[in-house]
C-alpha cells in the first residue's frame, strides 16, 4: 500500500479497509461483466437488436420501480446486515444464469428476471451504504472516502471490461456472470469483517410503512434549497451525457467505419482522468471550497461533449473522441466525490437512504427514458443532429448549480453529524 493510501486507511481507521476491499472486489466483478447480458443474449441465445434493447431497457427500469418501497424500508433498518443480503441476493441470482447455461435452459426471460432483481438489489445497497457511511465515517473523512472509492471505481472500469473480454473469449459467454457472483459474495464477507454493533434505528410515529413514506426521499430533496438544485443539475448531467453513447456508437462503428477495438479503445483510455480526477478532489476542495469546486467541476463536464458531434474517420476523430471523454471524464472524477459528499452532508442521518433511494430512482427512470427519445430522434435526424442537441442541452445544465441558495451550507448540522470513525461502499 502506497504512503497515501496508508495515511487515508489509518484516518479512516480498519473497518474502512474492509469496506473499501470489499467495495473493490466487487466493483471489479461488475465491470468484468460489463454489459455481459447482451453478449450472452447475442451469443449464446442469437438476439437480435430490438430483444438486446428490450434486455439492456426492461431490467432496469422494472428493478427501479421495484425498489421504490425498500428505501422507505431500510431506512429503519440496520444497514450492514441490507448491504449483506443485497449481496447475496446479486450473488444468487448471478449464479442461476452459469448454471441455466451449463443445463441448456437458459432463456432471455430469465436475464430480464435476473435484470430486474440486480437492478432492484444494486439500488436498495446503494440506500443502505451511503445511510451506513454517513453513521460511521466522521465529517471531515467523508470526501477522503468518497474519492477512494471514486478512484477505484475508474480503476476497475479501466481494468474490467477488457479483462471481461478476454475472459469469454477464451472461456465462454456466461464466465464474467459467474466472476460477478463471486464477487458479490466475497463482498458479503468483507462487509461482515467490519464488524462492530449497530444500533437499530428508531422511528416515531406509526411501526408499519405508509404509502406517504414512499414520498419522503423526493419530498426532502424538492424542499431543501442545497439539494434540489443539485439533483436537478445532476439528473439532466449525466442524462444528456448517457444519451449521447449509442448515436455516437452508430456513428463511429457504422458511417465511419471505426473497429470494435477502436471503439472501445477511445473509452477506455480517458477512464485514466477519473483516477486523476478523483486524486485531485480533495486537495482542490481544500484550496477553493466545495461549493466552487463543484460548480466548476460541473461546469467543466458539461462543456466536452459537444465536440463528439464533430468526430471525424481515422486517427483524427479517434484522438478526438479520447481528448473529449478525457475532458468529460477528469471533471467527473472531480465532480462526483465531491457531490455525493455533499448530498450526504445536507441529508440528516434519518433520511439518508430514503434520500437515495429517491435519488437512484429517478436518475435510472430518466436517463432510461431519454436515451429511447434520443434513439427516436437519432433515427429521425441522424446520430450527429442527437449528438450535438445533447451537448447543446447540456452547456445550460451548470446553470442549476449558480442557483443554489447561499444560506445552504456545505456542513451538516450537529444533529445529523456523523458520531464515530468508519467507512462504507458508496454508490456502485
Amino acid at each position: 500500500m502506497s504512503g497515501v493510501n496508508g495515511r487515508l486507511c489509518v484516518k479512516l481507521g480498519r473497518q474502512f479497509g474492509w469496506l473499501w476491499a470489499a467495495y473493490s472486489v466487487s466493483a471489479l466483478g461488475t465491470y468484468l461483466a460489463f454489459d455481459a447480458f447482451s453478449v450472452i443474449a447475442v451469443i449464446a441465445l442469437h438476439a437480435g437488436p430490438a430483444e438486446v434493447a428490450l434486455l439492456a431497457a426492461t431490467g432496469p427500469a422494472v428493478g427501479a420501480v421495484l425498489a421504490v418501497p425498500l428505501g422507505p424500508w431500510v431506512e429503519f433498518r440496520r444497514k450492514r446486515p441490507v448491504m449483506m443480503t443485497m449481496d447475496l441476493i446479486r450473488c444468487a441470482a448471478l449464479l442461476t444464469i452459469p448454471l441455466a447455461y451449463a443445463l441448456g435452459g437458459l432463456g432471455l426471460g430469465q436475464l430480464l428476471l435476473v435484470s430486474m432483481l440486480v437492478a432492484a438489489a444494486d439500488i436498495t445497497f446503494n440506500a443502505a451504504s451511503g445511510a451506513f457511511l454517513k453513521t460511521l465515517v466522521p465529517a471531515d473523512g467523508l470526501l477522503s472516502a468518497n474519492a477512494r472509492f471514486e478512484s477505484t471505481n475508474w480503476t476497475a472500469l479501466v481494468l474490467g471490461p477488457p479483462l471481461g473480454g478476454a475472459a469469454i473469449g477464451l472461456f465462454g459467454p456466461v464466465t464474467t456472470v459467474l466472476a460477478n457472483a463471486v464477487s458479490f459474495l466475497l463482498s458479503a464477507l468483507g462487509i461482515r469483517a467490519v464488524g462492530g454493533g449497530e444500533p437499530r434505528p428508531g422511528r416515531t410515529g406509526a411501526e408499519r410503512l405508509r404509502p406517504a413514506d414512499l414520498l419522503d426521499g423526493w419530498r426532502h430533496i424538492l424542499t431543501s434549497p442545497a439539494l434540489r438544485p443539485l439533483f436537478f443539475n445532476n439528473l439532466a448531467g449525466n442524462a444528456l451525457i448517457m444519451v449521447a453513447v449509442p448515436p455516437l456508437a452508430v456513428l463511429m462503428l457504422g458511417r465511419l467505419g471505426f473497429a470494435p477495438w477502436q471503439y472501445g479503445l477511445a473509452f477506455a483510455v480517458p477512464c485514466l482522468g477519473g483516477l486523476l480526477g478523483s486524486r485531485l478532489a480533495r486537495p482542490l476542495v481544500a484550496r477553493y471550497g466545495q461549493r466552487r469546486v463543484l460548480r466548476t467541476a460541473g461546469t467543466l463536464r458539461a462543456v466536452w461533449p459537444l465536440g463528439l458531434a464533430f468526430v471525424q474517420p481515422g486517427l483524427p476523430g479517434l484522438l478526438l473522441v479520447m481528448a473529449v471523454e478525457f475532458g468529460v471524464i477528469t471533471s467527473s472524477g472531480v465532480y462526483n466525490p465531491v457531490y455525493a459528499t455533499r448530498r450526504l452532508e445536507c441529508t440528516p442521518n434519518d433520511r439518508v437512504a430514503r434520500t437515495l433511494s429517491a435519488w437512484s430512482i429517478t436518475g435510472k427512470a430518466t436517463t432510461a427514458a431519454l436515451t429511447a427519445l434520443w434513439g427516436l430522434l437519432a433515427s429521425l435526424t441522424g446520430p450527429r443532429t442527437a449528438i450535438a442537441l445533447a451537448g447543446v442541452l447540456l452547456l445550460a445544465t451548470p446553470t442549476l448549480l449558480l442557483r443554489e441558495s447561499r444560506e445552504a451550507t456545505a456542513r451538516p448540522s450537529p444533529a445529523s453529524a456523523p458520531p464515530s470513525p468508519a467507512g462504507s461502499p458508496p454508490n456502485r
